[in-house]
């Protein structure tokens, strides 16, 4: 559901650190791995995957912790907070990492300074999906009916400036159409609402819409990646639906707080 890329594959041996390493560090403590956002998102769905093996290879638990709010800056802050004793680390995302700093003026910690990169966890591409009640069977027609009735429709996102945001937002623009922002505390209870109905469109990270669509709960209209997803080759491209420059994907990267010792890296 969640590619992995070169740079990807060259980052993971960072994210779990070679022997050497771990001979001169090891946990004497449960850690704590915070997500951002609510469970159920990519987001979680990713630090949940990666504690498993984090936890065979350190010898201790690690714990997910959901601290949500303020576009990921609660959980973000943190992190930032807690001491750099490698017992306390943190899923950042394109929204929080890179966006955020550009949204919110008065943050209180500086993500590029105040957090210390571990390794890069993931890259995905996006889904445009709509509730089986939006009378459109493909993009072409969802184009349509969103020209013809500007405004009327609504999308859920994970919160102001998360991926989820942001691709929708790009998607709208290129797309040139009105359709109206709900932010959420996560992309799981936006994507909840989508398949409630109380908002009608969503541009979800791929692994997290997939069960969804697969269940019939909603109908994906075309995914942002340059190619056509493996778990979705039906559904076409941005670009081949002639919208070329909503192409978008966003990332995960495990973060510990800065002054972190090298050898915890």
């Amino acid at each position: 559901m969640i590619r992995m890329t070169r740079r990807m594959a060259l980052a993971m041996p960072a994210l779990l650190a070679p022997l050497s390493a771990r001979a001169q560090w090891a946990p004497a403590r449960p850690l704590r791995f915070v997500v951002p956002f609510a469970a159920g998102g990519a987001t979680d769905i990713v630090a949940r995957v990666l504690s498993e093996p984090m936890t065979e290879r350190l010898g201790q638990p690690v714990a997910i912790e959901n601290r949500t709010g303020a576009g990921g800056n609660v959980g973000v802050e943190s992190i930032v907070r807690s001491a750099p004793d490698g017992l306390s680390i943190l899923t950042g995302t394109t929204g929080t990492l890179t966006i955020n700093p550009h949204l919110y003026a008065n943050m209180g910690f500086n993500p590029l300074t105040d957090l210390a990169p571990i390794g890069l966890a993931f890259a995905t591409d996006h889904v445009l999906i709509v509730n089986p009640a939006v009378a459109a069977q493909t993009a072409a027609e969802f184009l349509a009916l969103v020209r013809a009735q500007p405004g009327r429709l609504s999308y859920g996102s994970g919160g102001n400036g998360t991926s989820t945001h942001t691709v929708a937002e790009l998607f709208k623009l290129v797309a040139q159409v009105d359709i109206q922002h709900v932010p959420y505390r996560g992309s799981a209870p936006a994507l909840n609402d989508t398949v409630a109905g109380n908002v009608q469109v969503m541009l979800d990270q791929i692994a997290s819409a997939l069960p969804q669509i697969q269940a019939g709960r909603v109908r994906a209209l075309a995914v942002t990646g340059a190619r056509r997803h493996p778990a979705l080759p039906n559904v076409r491209t941005v670009a081949e639906i002639g919208l070329a420059a909503a192409e978008a994907t966003s990332w995960g990267a495990v973060m510990a707080p800065a002054g972190t010792p090298a050898p915890v890296i």
